[in-house]
């Protein structure tokens, strides 16, 4: 572009997600403090640390990455334009660089810019189930006659980035047909890129129309300086929205774009930010285009080495088959050339046609990790490990969960902040009343957005079957969509009447139950009840009391009660204390078992929960088999965790071996357990002993005195007639007919007396009296004292930046790591442990 005088007027390039590195933005950051403090209240994490030291490797994760990027962009642009650099007559973004672009051009504030850029993140990682191939060596028309003649119809071209370099994006079968014909023909070399998802194509539909809703909050302005648009290929008009959710959908034209500025008379271009790979595409093009009239080009070959690109074959999803799928992988892997910097947004220099061995950057920028000589194998993200259905049917980044922790220690914020980060947990609603989950549900539904992504729970109540109805009838009425059932022994009315009070048939018939259930299960025989449909006999009697259409009793005939299974290990609170190598096993084979005892074609989807507070033993439930985790014990040392400060303190400094069991209050009477913290607290070997004077014991009368006295001065604090007299008045006000059998028998009254104890021992622990330390009921399991040995000497010693969203993204990138450590002794290869535990790159966006 030339400006008036005829004088070339350069333009500024902005790259995509792929150029970031740790150390970015070291120039800028510490220039704009408020715009940097303003991020973080944003992202609720420290960017300048991210971006300077990245401690958890979250770089390499789509939800972190993007933001990142903008604000070290934007900050770039700026501090060009404070220090009086020449404005640029041109500007343009590959992919998600088009947002620091437009943001220059004046579209946008800062701010705003980080949030659409946060939420284009979120929603780009929700949407798996696909992947993305680059072919180098084939023209745009060539790729598309290639196309055709292979009956590709569901394989769409994402990125056009030079005139022999295309991205080819779909569903994983579908672009595995397509790379070996290409490689039985020869026709080109192909590199799969190591993604969650087909970016760029028709397959992010959902994305766009979410994205869509969003930026509609937001009054964009046309750019004050031309902006090429990467789904035109031509300068912003006023409608910036509908051109930004196009581009989700639509492919990057990258060639077509450095032709236009080349066409424009741009002789010059700076690039904005990490990386110099559009420099490099640019110098190339420009070459081009002088040599021959035309920007078409040939791939270029990046100063220093062509940016590397990590490819990957097709993962399928599932621990113990992606493992499998990915060592048949690596011998169609193709190695990126050495010394490079990341690709931006499926950028792929062409490389030899006999590439040399290479080394591959991981757990974190600038870590060359040696790679087989012959066969490389390539890094999968967290996004692929578990089923990419439970993923889709929960609208989830990984197959991760949060589970419940009981009396709001999973609270509101807890939950908000796992759905803001695409991410799925439920709120502890077990033993709280019923204004005080409604109070939650309410606030949920107002702060969680048009997505409504939380869950709740529903704890079993043996012995008061009135409040698990309440509670039904309130997560029926407030419209939850996710359940947890936990602590179930059978199956009930209230839990059948959740599970298909609305349910349906689909356009094709098919039966639809009306919300997902996870039901925690630690024995074979109530996994067995949740994986078949409900007695017969209980549905007759919903629908004769009119708590079920006859039409959903049918549709609950012909569907389990739960098809998402939980096997839960040794865990924190309610345990069978069971043995996740032996347990899940036997569980698991339901999925297999129940579809054919019952004639049905179900499918069964079996999780795993207990122990899991290392990447290690994430992995390790993926690898037997697991559809999905979810943890407990170590996300109630977070921030957002419903506990007092002084027990988050406590949890952080326990060891595996500072947990014991103890009765459950709430089952007392039955024996059940409970596994709590046992450092820095008496209340396990006091519970026990109550428990043990239960069983001795006909009544509080048949206590010696000097029992009495040690009750009352160590466990009770006051006199167990002051603790009976205060019981009764709950009773009479809430249940009279417990309060009637209680004075009836005087073994009961005694039961009850104990189980006061237990209720006080939860209050103090939730208050953090520092008094009651002694007393303190901590539930929790031995993954706590394993994340902390894990996390020991990091950031993340300190309690309060281990957020919820964190901890799932450390568990989850880790894991990858160690699933490619073990890949990798299985090819051969010398494992050089890759235990920084980052996400993998998200490649081409």
């Amino acid at each position: 572009m030339t400006d008036a005088e005829g004088v070339a007027v350069h333009a500024w390039l902005f790259p995509g997600q792929g150029s970031q590195r740790r150390g970015m933005g070291a120039d800028v950051l510490g220039r704009f403090p408020d715009h940097v403090a303003a991020a973080d209240g944003i992202l609720g994490l420290s960017v300048a640390d991210l971006c300077l030291r990245d401690p958890q490797g979250l770089l390499r994760d789509t939800g972190y990455a993007q933001p990142a990027m903008f604000v070290v962009e934007a900050l770039t642009a700026l501090s060009a334009r404070v220090d009086g650099a020449a404005p640029p007559g041109v500007l343009a973004g590959h992919s998600l660089g088009e947002y620091a672009a437009l943001f220059t051009a004046g579209c946008f504030d800062f701010e705003t810019g980080v949030r659409l850029v946060q939420r284009r993140g979120e929603l780009m990682a929700r949407c798996t189930g696909g992947g993305m191939l680059a072919v180098v060596g084939l023209s745009l028309a060539e790729a598309s006659e290639m196309l055709e003649r292979y009956g590709a119809g569901a394989v769409d071209v994402a990125n056009h980035n030079s005139g022999t370099q295309v991205v080819l994006a779909g569903p994983l079968d579908a672009l595995g047909e397509v790379a070996a014909r290409l490689k039985e023909e020869r026709a080109a070399r192909i590199v799969p890129l190591n993604v969650s998802a087909p970016f760029h194509s028709r397959y992010m539909r959902q994305a766009a129309d979410g994205f869509a809703d969003f930026v509609a909050r937001f009054r964009l302005r046309e750019p004050d300086t031309p902006v090429i648009a990467n789904a035109t290929a031509r300068p912003y008009g006023p409608d910036v929205a509908g051109t930004l959710v196009r581009q989700i959908t639509e492919p990057v034209q990258w060639a077509r774009t450095m032709r236009h500025l080349l066409d424009l008379g741009t002789r010059e271009v700076t690039e904005q930010g990490p990386g110099t790979v559009l420099t490099d595409l640019w110098r190339t093009a420009r070459r081009e285009h002088d040599a021959a009239g035309t920007a078409s080009g040939a791939v270029p070959a990046a100063s220093g080495g062509a940016p590397a690109v990590s490819g990957a074959a097709p993962v399928a999803s599932g621990a113990a088959p992606a493992l499998s799928s990915a060592a048949r992988a690596a011998s169609r892997a193709v190695p990126a050339a050495s010394g490079a910097a990341p690709a931006p947004s499926g950028a792929l220099p062409a490389a030899p046609a006999a590439a040399p061995p290479v080394s591959r950057s991981v757990g974190g920028a600038g870590s060359p990790e040696p790679m087989a000589r012959e066969h490389p194998l390539v890094r999968f993200g967290a996004e692929r490990l578990g089923s990419a259905e439970f993923r889709r049917d929960y609208g989830i980044r990984y197959a991760y969960l949060a589970g419940s922790m009981y009396q709001g220690i999973s609270s509101t914020d807890l939950v908000l902040r796992m759905g803001r980060a695409g991410l799925l947990g439920f709120f502890g609603s077990g033993g709280l009343r019923t204004g005080e989950v409604d109070a939650a549900l309410r606030l949920l539904a107002r702060e969680s957005g048009p997505d409504r992504r939380y869950g709740a729970n529903l704890l079993h109540t043996p012995d008061d079957p009135a409040r698990e109805e309440q509670l039904a009838d309130l997560l029926l009425r407030r419209e939850v969509r996710f359940v947890e059932a936990a602590g179930f022994a059978r199956i009930t009315p209230a839990l059948v009447r959740l599970r298909f009070s609305g349910a349906h048939r689909d356009r094709q018939g098919r039966p639809v139950a009306g919300r997902h259930v996870v039901a925690k299960v630690s024995r074979l025989e109530v996994a067995e009840a949740f994986a078949a449909p409900a007695p017969g006999a209980l549905l007759d009697r919903l629908v004769a009391n009119g708590r079920l259409t006859a039409q959903e009793a049918d549709i609950a005939r012909e569907l389990p009660v739960s098809d998402d299974l939980c096997v839960e290990a040794d865990s924190g609170g309610h345990t069978d204390g069971g043995a996740a190598l032996t347990l899940f096993p036997t569980i698991a084979r339901l999925r297999e078992a129940a579809p054919a005892a019952h004639g049905r074609p179900w499918r069964i989807r079996v999780g795993a929960a207990g122990g899991l507070g290392t990447p290690e033993a994430v992995a390790a439930a993926f690898l037997m088999g697991a559809d999905f985790v979810l943890t407990g014990s170590v996300n109630q040392c977070s921030p957002e965790a419903g506990t007092a400060d002084e027990v988050k303190r406590l949890l952080a400094r326990i060891g595996v071996q500072d947990t014991t069991y103890a009765p459950a209050g709430d089952m007392f009477e039955l024996g059940a357990r409970v596994q709590v913290v046992r450092k820095g607290t008496l209340f396990a070997a006091r519970a026990n002993k109550l428990y043990q004077l239960y069983r001795r014991h006909g009544s509080l009368e048949d206590l010696d005195e000097a029992t009495r006295r040690s009750l009352e001065d160590q466990c009770f604090g006051r006199p167990l007639d002051e603790v009976w007299r205060e019981t009764a008045r709950y009773l009479a006000a809430t249940r009279p007919d417990e309060l009637a059998r209680a004075e009836a028998n005087p073994r009961h009254r005694m039961a009850l007396v104990f189980r006061w104890y237990f209720v006080h021992s939860t209050r103090a622990a939730l208050r953090g009296d520092p008094e009651e330390r002694v007393n303190y009921q901590i539930h929790c399991g031995p993954a706590m004292g394993a994340f902390n040995r894990f996390v020991a000497g990091t950031e993340l010693a300190d309690w309060r930046r281990r957020h919820v969203d964190v901890i799932a993204q450390r568990l989850m990138t880790g894991a990858t790591d160690v699933l490619t450590d073990r890949l990798r002794q299985l090819a051969g290869d010398d494992p050089s442990p890759t235990r920084e535990n980052a996400a993998g790159s998200d490649g081409a966006q």
